[in-house]
């Protein structure tokens, strides 16, 4: 059975650190996987993606430049490392898989940042 699981948030200061990750199971191959993002009250907001391979890698614009995905090399697993940290960023985080024409989503974890 496919699952995504999502482990990693909690509580930090702006300006401050966090990383997040995501490990997908149930899947035969290896997938390009994503991150999504939704604060209370807004719609769900692309924050990254990586392919199968690792080499290419893209940003939300809200987030480039301070955030840094990463995967395990022949993994399902991946790392989104979140620095210079803002309010803003206060969502919760969800690992994203589409395979098949099927969205895969785990159930998130939160993020919130707060002084």
């Amino acid at each position: 059975q496919a699952q995504l699981v999502e482990s990693g948030g909690g509580l930090v200061q702006p300006g401050g650190s966090l990383s997040v990750s995501c490990e997908a199971s149930g899947f035969q191959n290896i997938l390009s996987m994503n991150w999504y993002r939704q604060a209370a009250g807004k719609e769900r907001e692309f924050v990254a993606a990586i392919s199968s391979t690792g080499g290419k890698i893209n940003y939300g614009t809200s987030v480039k430049g301070r955030f840094a995905l990463s995967r395990v090399n022949g993994k399902n697993t991946m790392y989104l490392q979140m620095n210079s940290l803002k309010t803003d960023d206060t969502a919760v985080y969800y690992c994203h898989v589409h395979l098949d024409g099927i969205d895969y989503w785990g159930t998130g974890t939160l993020v919130t940042v707060s002084a």
